[in-house]
Parts: structure tokens; sequence; C-alpha cells
């Protein structure tokens, strides 16, 4: 499989990564599948049967699980379905991939050349040079929303970021639901006095990444990370959390909870309450390891 570039993307179809500047993200097989099948026919209408087809071959699944794929490739890649740069919605008939779709450069990268002699004239310049680009860089920082989470403060030991909950389901038609379970929690964890959380737009840029959670907690500022995934089988949904220290990566708590699939509202309202009471109890009875590692 060749790697190409859409958009701003390289997409790297054998390691099944999509990656830009120093952003690297690694997609689900059939998102990777959906994301090839638009490239291969850029600029063109592509049905939700052939995506379907495409996507999953072998799996009977509704129309539910290419919207909710192309709502997860719309998130990584940074596209607004309202003013679509990537991926168009073409109502009753498909999707249409509006991105330039190009062969990736894989040319061996030119040799070092030998290092030039630096005048003083030359510092001059690099030191001008060198102090707009920082300038630039902080302005980009300030005004963009997609650039990675600045230098956190210095973490309490009430802080807790979470984490985008996975959908571990068949066909994977309940990303949504597991989305909402994430903002849900981060919403209920936020009001308790004390918690420092980080906001739905910090956690969610970790999303579909694959960081180790030290590295997420140094970035977002927490002492606790918190996961987990939504599963669901039957009428009957599954939703598994546990809360882990980064330092050494040990979990301090996991439970699971079980409910009838019947009101989505109503089961992340009922998830989220539960979890947050646990979370209380074994922080305030965790000792506080994290000022060893400071």
């Amino acid at each position: 499989m060749t790697p190409l570039r859409v958009g701003a993307w390289s997409v790297n179809p054998a390691s099944g990564e999509i990656s830009r500047n120093e952003e690297r993200v690694r997609l689900e097989e059939r998102t990777m599948r959906l994301l090839l099948c638009l490239a291969e026919r850029a600029g063109e209408v592509v049905s939700i049967d052939e995506l379907l087809a495409r996507g999953w071959p072998d799996v009977v699944v509704t129309p539910d699980s290419v919207y909710q794929a192309v709502a997860s490739l719309r998130r990584v890649l940074g596209d607004d379905p309202k003013q679509a740069a990537y991926i168009a919605t073409v109502p009753r008939l498909g999707y249409r991939l509006v991105a330039q779709v190009t062969a990736a450069d894989t040319s061996a990268a030119p040799t070092i050349p030998a290092r030039p002699r630096i005048t003083a004239g030359v510092m001059s310049i690099a030191a001008v040079a060198f102090a707009v680009c920082v300038a630039a860089a902080l302005a980009y920082g300030i005004g963009s929303r997609r650039v990675s989470p600045a230098a956190a403060p210095p973490r309490s030991q009430t802080s807790l970021a979470v984490l985008p909950f996975v959908d571990l389901s068949e066909g994977m038609k309940y990303e949504e639901f597991a989305d909402g379970m994430t903002e849900e929690l981060i919403g209920r964890l936020s009001k308790v006095p004390g918690f420092h959380v980080p906001a739905p737009t910090a956690s969610f840029y970790f999303k579909n990444k694959k960081r180790p959670v030290a590295e997420i907690a140094r970035t977002l500022g927490v002492a606790y990370i918190l996961d987990g995934s939504v599963r669901k089988s039957g009428a009957r949904l599954r939703v598994a959390a546990r809360l882990i220290r980064p330092e050494n990566g040990y979990v301090i708590w996991s439970d699971s909870y079980d409910r009838p699939w019947d009101d989505a509202l109503v089961v992340q309202d009922d998830v989220a309450s539960k979890v947050t009471k646990a979370l209380q109890a074994s922080i305030a009875a965790t000792p506080d390891e994290a000022a060893s590692h400071q």
C-alpha cells in the first residue's frame, strides 16, 4: 500500500498512521479503509453502500457505522462538516473527499552539506529570524484551537484528566456514546470541590493518539489519569473505568458498570455519578506518592 498525502496529512496505510508536522495519529483499521476508499475516488461521491462494503466487508452493520467512522475521521483531521476542507457530505448520496490527494514524497533525505563558516552578520540575521519564529509560534499557540496543550502549571494531588473512552463494541457503533460518557465524567468531576480537571478540548486532543500516560499527565499537569471503555452486547451495556497513577502506571482503582440499553443519557448520568463517588474515596485514600517524583 503506497503512502499518500491528503491535504496537509501524510497517510501511511502500512502502519495505519497519519501525520502532520509533529502530530501523529494511529487510525482504527476500518477508519483507515474508509479514508483510503475516499482518497481513491477523490472529488467523486462515494455511496454509503460502497463505504460499508469497503470498511466492513465481512460484518453486517447499519449505515450508522459509516456515519460514526466519518465523524471520528473528521475529528482527527480537524475538519468542520459545515465548511468541509476534507470530507463533504452529499445529502442522500454519500461523501466526497474534497482535499487534494497526491503521492507521498518517499525520496531519500538529501545529504547534509558541509557546515559553512558563520560570520557575525549571518549570526545576527539568524538571531533576528529565530526571534521572529518564536513570536509567531507563541501567537499561533494562543490563537489556534488545534495546538497541543501548552506546558501545564504544577499539578495538584487532586487533579485528574479523563481520557476519551474507547468504543469496544462490535462494529464500533457507539463512539458517540463513549464521547458523551467522557464529557459527562469531566463535567461531574470538575464540580467536586478541590478537584482540578482539564477541559474536554484538552482531553480530546489525545484521542486516538498512542502516548504514554506519564507523558499525557505531564502535558496536562495532572496527578491521575482516568480512562475506560464502553461495550454493548444485546440489550446490555458495560462501561469500564480505571484510575491510573502515571508515575508508575499502576491502576489504583477500577470497576465496571452493566446497565440496560434503554436511555443513553440516563446511563451516562448514572455511571458518571457512581464513578465520581468512587474516585473521591479512592483519591482521598491514596498516599501522596507524587511529591517524591517532583
